[in-house]
């Protein structure tokens, strides 16, 4: 409390360590291809927004998976003090229910973990110098079912 009567309340104030996300924001061209294919057969977008006040980080993919499936997501990307890592929830029609994600960003490299129910993998990923590209790819983790987890390399192109 302060003793200033004509002070307003305090609103809080997004973490600064989620400007560590600011390289994301933005449109990016997605593609890729199954570990053991040369096909590029993993097509697709995604875009990177903050929500208002800037406590989050919206992520929204649309993905056409090796003509097996087309996936579409949305994720709200949020930063942990506590574990000093960023965690978010995935929404998307390929789940009944949202998936936890952790991110951890740091010196030009990603990564990104799900473990949760069958689903359990880790993406490790490089930024370009020039922060116009990424690439790395998605492995299951020891002992995680591959037919649930398929392994995969892909490239993040940004948009304009």
């Amino acid at each position: 409390m302060t003793d200033d009567p004509t002070a307003g309340p305090q609103v809080p104030q997004p973490d600064p360590e989620l400007k560590r996300l600011d390289f994301l924001v933005g449109e990016w061209s997605m593609r890729g291809h199954m570990v053991g294919s040369d096909e590029e057969n993993i097509i697709g977008k995604a875009s990177f927004e903050w929500l208002p006040g800037g406590f989050f980080l919206r992520q929204r993919v649309q993905l056409d998976f090796a003509g097996f499936v087309q996936i579409d997501s949305e994720e709200l990307i949020g930063y942990n003090p506590e574990t000093n890592a960023f965690s978010s929830r995935v929404y998307s029609n390929m789940s009944p229910e949202p998936l936890p994600y952790e991110w951890d960003v740091q010196d030009g490299s990603m990564t990104i973990s799900v473990s949760h129910g069958p689903m359990d993998a880790t993406f490790n990923g490089q930024l370009s110098e020039d922060g116009h590209r990424f690439s790395g790819g998605w492995r299951p983790n020891p002992g995680a079912d591959e037919m649930v987890n398929v392994p995969y390399d892909i490239e993040g192109t940004r948009l304009g």
